[in-house]
């Protein structure tokens, strides 16, 4: 059985590479603005020192390149003098560049020289993954080199899946090296222990640190790498990524940020240029590409031919529902019996190191995954990658192509598969970007309040604090450099009492002065609560999925027993009725009953069984590929390069509309049946396109013309109303320069979101996060239900008595950022200011097809949702064209 192999360098790799320092000695300054992010910035602060003569390699390590026929990589050798100088580096590689390696390399010499007696016993290198799954690969494939190098090295993984005997005996005997996740470093720095775990810390490492960085997760880290700089003052700490598009923002959150008043300090910076480019194919297949809908099952046959003729292709997805749905869809057609995997996050961790094995071991031929293989993984021989549905973004098609062929000098291949017309073109501005090797993940963020609220307790649950220390300490992190006074104590004052208008209840009261000034946790069961709830990945409640055998109702729920696969989202799990089947883990199920927080189904056969839905895995497309979009919808010159059925249906939208030009939004007034609809084409992603759906119905109700609902996807929204908008807009009751002002982000905004349940749902999600609510208690887990009772309760008394509570306003920010996207939703407002083009339309144009099929659909499943949407289609496109032609 083939052994997983560690990224490494080849003999044939021609690549230019440099290393870029900052020019002081404890890193480069500059004013924290919005300048600090851009490109043209970035150039200006770096600076390539003169090539030096490297230390030689240890003989045992040397020795192990030499046996294979490789030599170290500049980069690698790059990484190793910035080690030696103590310098905290970010290093950028494509995929393949032996990147991993080159962020243990200063450890392991470390090691091998003895350093370690030295220094002492503790914890000596600590790498931070993203994922569980990366963790655990990284550990496979970290542990074969060591041996083959004769290195006493030991290495341990801690993940929310690893023994608690074995997290318990971490903490008295830690691993030299440690790989863990996010979560569990928190969960380690709570302990009065920590101290002595992590003072001989030496290394850090974070890997796919633009996936760390650029969210909650990564403020929480940011926070905790602040206390381990205090506990290990000389800790050194290197950045691993493969995807970014600013690296500032990368190389500030790797250092302390000393002055955070002053300019941001730097880290510094190793780059690799060079590698063979990605082969991307569009796949074009034998059925017509639909109007709407992003499971390609038009395309199936397609893409299982392909899988056929690789050795393992990684087949990803945006979502757990369109998971389940190729998977199921790949074995109704798998006449070859070819071993076919599943992976996303809601499945049993047992099941998910199932596959990982079996991708190990070279025994599948391909896996269905999300977003949980997106990041460095390294297992099994995959030579091709295949995208269903658009990717969303340029770095994130990167990110997952990478994974084919894993090596520099060879180019990944992947297979685009377009779930519908408009993402042909989505798909066709993302292979022009990833050929250009262009990015567009930016990470730049302010820290978040209920963040910080949870980490203000977990270092109180270490030891008492003094919160002018904890201060200064908590702004050396760069989400947190522009924190004020105000703000912290603001944040513990909520920790400690529930904020003015809870501090009443005892419940909410988690601090206590102690004698010396300090606070102190009020009792020990706040410090159990706080590690059970630690981290900041919410997800929407979910239930166990526990198989019993057979089918007998409530005696059969009643059995104890029966096998854990995994968990749905509560609120799919209560619209199921006894008798319902679903597709769930590779399987059909049969709904049984759900008794506490468990689902217990049977197994079962069924020709078209539902799709668990998930609420996770949404992306909203990027900026810069809807810029591209824009760009080549606007070019009738490159349509000829298009399948012919876009090709033609955007030569149909010439003859019975316009075409948009890039810097302009087209708005689509038409009756149908008897409803009068306005369609708009920002192509801002679903997220902004929903936000403003929701003002516009606000606004047209206000004018008196009735709007009745709206529908939103990545590329156009459809309002519709029952009366007249053309006729309004002909007469002059209705300006729609007025009605797509920026004003509408202000007090129609603000009136929206008063009313709205968006605003409970962010604030759960605040409330969870800052530990107001706990979701787990010792023995018992709160259902989604008892959540959200209790928390709409206090957002309903915060809002009566306490509007300026510290948790309204990051929940507030969290909707502005994510859920509302409300900066895009601005910057788009201002570009189309005297930009609108208006067409009145007799009947729908071909355009609007695929965003009014969108209405009614989301609660109709499997192959009844296909045939109402082929029916749905053909009546819309008769109508647009006034042909037959589809």
């Amino acid at each position: 059985m083939p052994k997983p192999k560690l990224n490494v360098p080849r003999k044939s790799a021609k690549n230019q590479e440099t290393a870029e320092q900052p020019s002081a000695k404890d890193g480069v300054r500059r004013p924290r603005s919005a300048a600090l992010m851009a490109s043209t910035a970035e150039k200006k602060t770096r600076r390539t020192r003169a090539p030096r003569v490297s230390e030689p390699l240890p003989a045992a390590i040397a020795a192990w390149f030499a046996k294979r026929g490789w030599k170290p990589r500049p980069h690698q050798l790059a990484l190793l003098d910035a080690a030696r100088e103590r310098r905290s580096t970010l290093l950028i590689a494509p995929t393949g560049a032996g990147k991993t390696l080159a962020g243990f390399l200063p450890s392991l010499i470390s090691i091998h020289n003895g350093e370690r007696k030295k220094i002492g016993a503790g914890l000596f290198t600590l790498y931070i993954s993203p994922l569980k799954a990366l963790a655990a690969d990284v550990e496979r494939n970290l542990t074969h080199p060591i041996e083959e190098m004769g290195l006493k090295v030991r290495t341990e993984t801690r993940t929310g899946d690893t023994s608690l005997a074995r997290r318990q005996r971490q903490r008295v005997k830690p691993p030299q090296i440690m790989l863990t996740t996010p979560e569990q470093v928190a969960l380690l720095l709570s302990h009065p222990d920590a101290p002595y775990l992590f003072a001989d810390l030496d290394t850090i490492i974070l890997d796919e640190l633009h996936a760390l960085a650029a969210s909650k997760r990564g403020d929480l880290l940011a926070l905790d790498l602040a206390r381990l700089r205090k506990i290990a003052p000389n800790v050194m700490t290197i950045g691993l990524s493969a995807t970014v598009a600013r690296p500032s923002e990368l190389r500030g959150y790797l250092v302390a940020q000393t002055e955070p008043e002053a300019e941001t300090r730097l880290s510094d910076i190793v780059t690799v240029k060079g590698g063979a480019k990605p082969v991307i194919e569009i796949l074009e297949a034998e059925n017509e590409i639909p109007w709407t809908g992003h499971t390609a099952r038009y395309a199936m046959r397609e893409v299982y031919e392909a899988i056929g003729a690789h050795k393992l292709s990684l087949v990803f997805v945006n979502t757990r529902m369109q998971a389940e749905f190729a998977f199921q869809e790949l074995w109704r057609i798998n006449d070859d019996n070819l071993p076919i995997g599943l992976h996303h996050g809601s499945l049993e961790a047992a099941q998910r190191k199932k596959v990982e094995a079996a991708m190990a071991e070279g025994r599948l031929r391909a896996v269905v995954a999300t977003s949980t293989l997106d990041l460095g993984i390294d297992w099994g021989d995959v030579d091709l990658v295949i995208h269903l549905g658009a990717p969303k973004g340029a770095s994130r098609l990167l990110q997952r192509i990478g994974r084919a062929n894993h090596r520099l000098d060879e180019p990944s291949q992947a297979i685009l598969v377009p779930g519908n017309r408009f993402e042909v073109l989505e798909c066709r501005a993302a292979q022009q970007a990833a050929e250009a090797g262009d990015q567009d993940a930016t990470l730049s963020r302010v820290g978040a309040l209920d963040v910080l609220a949870q980490h203000v307790l977990g270092m109180a649950c270490q030891a008492p604090f003094n919160p002018d220390a904890l201060f200064d300490e908590v702004r050396s992190a760069l989400p947190y450099a522009g924190l004020t006074r105000s703000q912290f104590d603001r944040t513990v004052d909520f920790v400690s009492t529930g904020g003015y208008a809870l501090k009443s209840y005892e419940r909410f009261a988690k601090l206590r002065p102690a004698d010396d000034g300090k606070l102190r946790v009020a009792n020990p069961r706040i410090v159990q609560q706080y590690r059970l709830n630690v981290g900041t990945i919410v997800d929407a409640p979910h239930l166990k999925v526990r198989l019993v055998s057979g089918r007998g109702g409530k005696k059969n729920i009643a059995r104890i027993g029966g096998r854990v696969l995994g968990e749905i989202e509560e609120h799919f799990a209560e619209q199921l009725t006894p008798g319902d089947t679903f597709v769930f883990a590779g399987q059909v199920l049969r709904f049984e009953g759900i008794r506490d927080t468990e689902v217990f189904v049977s197994r079962a056969t069924a020709e078209d069984p539902m799709v668990p839905s998930y609420d996770g895995g949404k992306f909203p497309l990027s900026t810069h590929l809807a810029k591209r979009v824009r760009d080549m919808l606007s070019d009738p010159s490159v349509w000829s390069g298009l399948p012919n059925p876009v090709a033609n249906w955007l030569e149909l939208q010439t003859e019975r509309s316009v075409i948009p030009a890039p810097d302009e939004v087209l708005i689509e007034t038409f009756p149908r049946g008897n409803r009068h609809f306005l369609v708009a084409y920002p192509f801002e992603g679903r997220l902004a396109h929903q936000t403003l759906g929701m003002l516009l119905t606000r606004r047209l109700d206000r004018i008196g013309a009735k709007p009745v609902g709206f529908v939103a996807n990545d590329y156009a929204l459809a309002v519709w109303a029952h009366d007249d908008i053309s006729s309004l807009i002909s007469h002059g009751r209705l300006s729609l320069e007025e009605l797509f002002d920026e004003d509408m982000l202000g007090d129609d905004l603000d009136a929206w979101l008063a009313e709205s349940a968006l605003m409970k749902r962010t604030f759960r999600l605040s409330a969870v996060i800052a530990g107001l609510i706990e979701r787990r208690h010792p023995g018992k887990v709160k259902s989604g239900r008892q959540v959200t009772i209790s928390t709409d309760l206090i957002y309903d008394v915060l809002r009566r008595h306490d509007p300026g509570h510290l948790l309204l306003e990051a929940a507030w920010a969290d909707a502005a950022t994510g859920l509302l996207d409300i900066k895009r939703l601005g910057a788009f407002l201002a570009r189309i200011k005297h930009r609108i083009r208006h067409q009145t339309l007799d009947h729908v144009s071909p355009l609007a097809v695929p965003v009014l099929l969108e209405i009614g659909v989301e609660l109709v499943y499997g192959q009844d949702r296909d045939a109402i949407l082929r029916d749905a289609a053909d009546e819309l496109i008769r109508e647009a064209t006034g042909d037959l032609r589809t």
